[in-house]
């Protein structure tokens, strides 16, 4: 099982990095400022979470080749890329799908590699993928940190660059809306995704679809770490 899930990590990595390429090869040819491009290209949440998301797929394949389980600290990184591209799904899906690239057109295999399937499989992995760790729930702030500084950043970004990733970013799209309007969406999304990191951790805390492993289960943070074991009998 663990080899499979080998397997299929290398693919969906490949597959990801195949998406991001394709789509920044067919982006750059259309756009007459390629340094500008460049940055821009890579202050999309989608292309960075899926890059988080495919480093985590090809350490994940490692282990699984290994035989080895999560570390803690892999768990909480694997359960952070598990939550971002769980938040592009649906926030995408939700709210993006008929908006195309503002700076060149939308490849659209690559979009769906990078907005749909690539996000489902991680989800399912993190579901069925054997060497999950339980996470506890004082660690849930911590999957809140990357996507708070990837928000500050785009917004002290935007007024200089001029440019916003997403419309719903940019306080100038409608009249009226301004930096208050923004917030509301920041703050919105923000709770969405510690709503989706609760749901992760909730799955990483449950023993199926595998038995626990009782090495594990007092691990990062879960309240059954302190708990003593039980005295041998004499023999």
């Amino acid at each position: 099982m663990r080899i499979a899930f080998a397997v299929l990590r290398l693919v969906a990595a490949a597959a990801i990095v195949a998406a991001v390429v394709g789509q920044f090869v067919k982006s750059l040819s259309l756009v007459p400022e390629p340094g500008v491009f460049l940055v821009n290209f890579f202050s999309f949440f989608t292309i960075q979470s899926n890059l988080i998301g495919a480093v985590v797929l090809v350490v994940g394949a490692v282990l699984a080749f290994r035989g080895r389980d999560d570390s803690p600290g892999f768990a909480l990184v694997r359960a952070c890329a598990t939550t971002y591209l769980t938040t592009t799904l649906v926030v995408f899906n939700l709210l993006l799908r008929d908006l195309a690239l503002d700076q060149a057109a939308t490849v659209p295999w690559s979009n769906e590699i990078l907005h749909v399937w690539a996000p489902l499989y991680v989800l399912v992995d993190w579901v069925l993928a054997p060497g999950r760790r339980p996470i506890g729930w004082n660690r849930l702030w911590l999957v809140a940190v990357y996507p708070l500084v990837w928000a500050a950043y785009t917004m002290v970004r935007g007024p200089i660059a001029d440019w916003y990733p997403y419309p719903f970013l940019n306080p100038d799209v409608a009249p009226g809306v301004g930096y208050g309007g923004v917030l509301v969406y920041v703050l919105a999304i923000a709770a969405f995704i510690l709503l989706m990191g609760a749901g992760v951790l909730a799955l990483s805390r449950t023993s199926w679809p595998y038995p626990a492993d009782p090495a594990l289960s007092g691990a990062a943070g879960s309240p059954r770490a302190s708990a003593p074991r039980p005295r041998e009998s004499a023999r």
